[in-house]
């Protein structure tokens, strides 16, 4: 696949371009989802033509917090559940720039919930990966947002009481035009979301199951999983959002009973992202408030 560089050369682009020149070593432990993640991104980056000089990442808090570190990629290492914002910013800044945003479910589902709502509202251009894990992994094993009922950890040694988050149904209702759960034990499958996210214009939402072998022992490693697109047992229309509501109900119905379905979930082609909608030209103010503006502007000189 070809793409145009900063300089305006076409040429092919290399998976291994976005390995540092000094690899660092990887703090990720042995097993770890999150190198599943990391692959799948270098691998999907090239096909779809991106280079790394046209690609940002920006992370978060925590073990997904580590991505850029391993990617070549311009990046930016913000706060706790700050990435989405810090990725806005980015891209109305730069709209040329390819913005990929990553954070874990604590990181995502939790402190930064409120702007993961109001991103995918808004629909911005860009891609959201979300590490879930079921497990605040860095700060060494407390409860997260979808951690299962009656899971036992250091901050509730009993087993919580609480349900979990759905963060497919809430990114559906918060207005997400690109949905898709993957895992890290289905790399083709990963792969193709992603690159599909990438090149999807407006808010794509990648739910990417992530098994934490050192602080979640009790969770499945999300196998068996089952490819909702390829198996015959499911039948629905990813771009209606009725019949998306009712796969991703039951999907998060049955994921911590022991079966694990993945793939795109839905689709929405038709609504413009926040960029778009930005370039359209807008009307002069008219009426009571638009004669107020034009007095404010004349008194200021502008």
């Amino acid at each position: 696949m070809s793409a145009f560089n900063a300089i305006g050369d076409e040429r092919e682009i290399d998976r291994e371009e976005y390995t540092p020149g000094v690899e660092p070593q990887p703090t990720w432990c042995p097993g770890c989802g999150d190198f599943g993640v990391l692959k799948s991104l270098k691998q999907a980056l090239p096909e779809v033509g991106r280079t790394p000089e046209e690609t940002l990442v920006c992370t978060g808090i925590g073990c997904s917090g580590k991505l850029n570190s391993y990617l070549d990629t311009y990046g930016f290492h913000t706060i706790h559940g700050r990435s989405l914002p810090v990725a806005r910013a980015a891209k109305l800044a730069n709209d040329g720039l390819e913005v990929i945003a990553a954070g874990g479910d604590g990181d995502g589902y939790g402190i930064g919930g409120n702007h993961f709502i109001h991103t995918a509202r808004e629909n911005h251009d860009m891609t959201y990966i979300v590490f879930n894990n079921e497990i605040f992994g860095l700060t060494k094993g407390q409860t997260s947002p979808t951690s299962p009922k009656g899971h036992k950890s250091k901050t509730q040694p009993g087993g919580t009481a609480k349900t979990p988050i759905r963060p497919l149904s809430m990114s559906l209702t918060s207005g997400a035009t690109y949905i898709a759960r993957t895992a890290a034990v289905n790399p083709n499958q990963a792969k193709e979301i992603i690159a599909e996210a990438i090149e999807h214009d407006g808010f794509a939402h990648v739910d990417f199951l992530t098994q934490c072998p050192t602080w979640n022992k009790d969770a499945r490693q999300y196998v068996p999983y089952i490819d909702v697109q390829e198996s015959d047992d499911y039948d629905f229309d990813i771009t209606d959002r009725g019949e998306a509501a009712q796969m991703m109900q039951e999907t998060e119905d049955v994921l911590n009973e022991g079966t694990v379905l993945t793939g795109r979930y839905y689709v929405d082609e038709e609504s413009p992202s926040y960029q778009e909608e930005k370039k359209e030209p807008r009307p002069r103010p008219a009426g009571t408030a638009g004669r107020a503006v034009l007095r404010r502007r004349r008194r200021v000189g502008t």
